[in-house]
């Protein structure tokens, strides 16, 4: 048995089962991971304990990292699991590229602004918004999708329960990003509005959203009732949101055509 072989042997019997068991119990079996890593890998043992220490560290926090940002992307519920920033179109599309590349930082979130993607239906409002928000996932932002006649059910569901509505306005209030589409698609009822007013109130100026919508903003008092409720409503978001037009281009039939190309 060579020398080497030698001194990889003794240092796999120094982590043992005990040792193993409370980096377990402090939820750091990446550190398990890495230290067998080098305990496999003979080019190690020339390198300081310094040095294989802050390997060790590195590759630890970048599989709790990558495992984070996994969590958050699957718990935002984004409509488009493929959406991804570098993947948008801008060919032909008339789409803002500078603006898509000043909130891909996401520090509008940083000063609680809210962005409203609005265009045509298939005009690609929901996958611009996957997309940003899966930006924001990474940076550890806490994110959600949804899509406004679902929570509006939600609405109706939580009803039905004590404290379901205060719950529920919570709920959607303690996410740092939301994604509401379908904005404005559907009339609303006097109730309706009340909600949303509710939920729009409590985020305000605390946390950010995203609005997809059809409706330019000339078009939304009426469309949100044209009462004290739309008033109330508009004041808290178009002072301090960024618009950005989704472009001309049908991007379901552009898609579309390329599969068939």
């Amino acid at each position: 048995m060579s020398e080497v072989q030698t001194i990889m042997e003794e240092e796999m019997a120094m982590l043992n089962e005990e040792t193993r068991r409370k980096l377990r119990e402090l939820n750091l079996s990446e550190m398990i991971e890495a230290i067998d890593n080098q305990s496999q890998d003979a080019g190690y043992i020339t390198l300081s304990f310094e040095d294989r220490m802050k390997i060790a560290v590195d590759f630890v926090y970048q599989k709790k990292y990558n495992s984070k940002v996994h969590r958050l992307i699957k718990m935002s519920k984004f409509r488009i699991t493929n959406a991804a920033y570098p993947d948008i179109c801008y060919i032909d599309r008339g789409l803002d590229r500078q603006a898509m590349v000043q909130v891909s930082t996401c520090q509008f979130i940083d000063t609680n602004s809210s962005i409203i993607f609005h265009g045509f239906t298939g005009s690609g409002k929901s996958y611009l918004a996957c997309a940003i928000g899966k930006q924001a996932c990474i940076q550890g932002i806490s994110t959600r999708y949804i899509r406004i006649p679902d929570l509006l059910m939600m609405r109706d569901e939580a009803v039905m329960t004590s404290q379901g509505i205060p719950k529920l306005l919570k709920k959607f209030s303690n996410y740092k990003l939301l994604i509401l589409d379908e904005f404005l698609l559907d009339d609303l009822s006097d109730e309706e509005q009340h909600f949303l007013f509710e939920l729009i109130e409590r985020r305000h100026d605390s946390s950010s959203t995203i609005f997809c919508t059809q409706y330019k903003k000339e078009d939304w008092h009426s469309r949100l009732g044209g009462g004290v409720h739309a008033d109330a409503i508009m004041d808290r978001i178009v002072h301090n949101a960024v618009w950005i037009y989704a472009g001309n281009l049908n991007m379901r039939e552009y898609y579309s055509m390329q599969k068939v190309r």
